[in-house]
């Protein structure tokens, strides 16, 4: 399979919320796609079914592919902690990701081509790594010659800080991972219990 790079609302409507950020679209049609989406009466699901739905909600929320999410779980499940918690913070602290949370990019697929344009620097070194694992006290910053990219100076225009755990330095257009974000920092309507009871049958 390879990565989805169709319109973002269909999938949207496929999952019934704006899974992308803010959607127009979505507002218009919040009913499955296809032609008898409007109309079409949903069977009860089964508890395979909403478990595998979630999975496939949060694999197309952070734009990860079914091996490249196997293997992000397993590094969760083996961490301390509750596994749960530790699945969204290794997401979370994927350098596409921390791209995008800083507001260097409007979305993540943006960020990740920035990041596969070798646009970002963590710790001044240029890194093209989407899936790059950030750390606590990491600083991802815009590459020197790519500063004045009209892409990256229209998303970081006005930019303010908008997450606890990570600080945005305007002067230098980079931020510092200050810690990975707790559970209720996360504010994507996440169920991520469903997927540790998927995985764990």
């Amino acid at each position: 399979m390879a990565r989805y790079i169709g319109p973002t609302s269909k999938i949207a409507r496929k999952f019934r919320e704006p899974i992308y950020g803010p959607d127009k679209s979505f507002e218009k049609k919040n009913y499955p796609p296809g032609q008898h989406g409007l109309n079409k009466k949903r069977a009860k699901q089964s508890e395979y079914a909403i478990q595998l739905m979630e999975k496939q909600k949060v694999k197309y929320m952070y734009g990860i592919l079914e091996r490249q999410f196997s293997k992000i779980f397993d590094r969760a499940s083996r961490k301390a902690g509750i596994t749960g918690e530790n699945l969204l913070q290794l997401m979370e602290a994927r350098l596409d990701n921390v791209v995008y949370r800083l507001g260097i990019a409007p979305t993540r697929m943006a960020a990740r081509q920035l990041v596969g344009h070798r646009h970002i620097t963590v710790n001044g070194k240029v890194v093209n790594i989407a899936s790059y694992t950030c750390k606590p006290g990491d600083i991802v910053g815009v590459r020197e010659r790519s500063k004045a990219l009209e892409v990256i100076t229209e998303a970081t225009r006005g930019n303010v800080s908008k997450h606890a755990w990570l600080e945005w330095d305007k002067a230098t257009m980079s931020g510092k991972i200050l810690n990975l974000p707790a559970r209720d920092q996360i504010t994507e309507n996440i169920k991520e219990q469903l997927i540790v009871e998927l995985y764990s049958k």
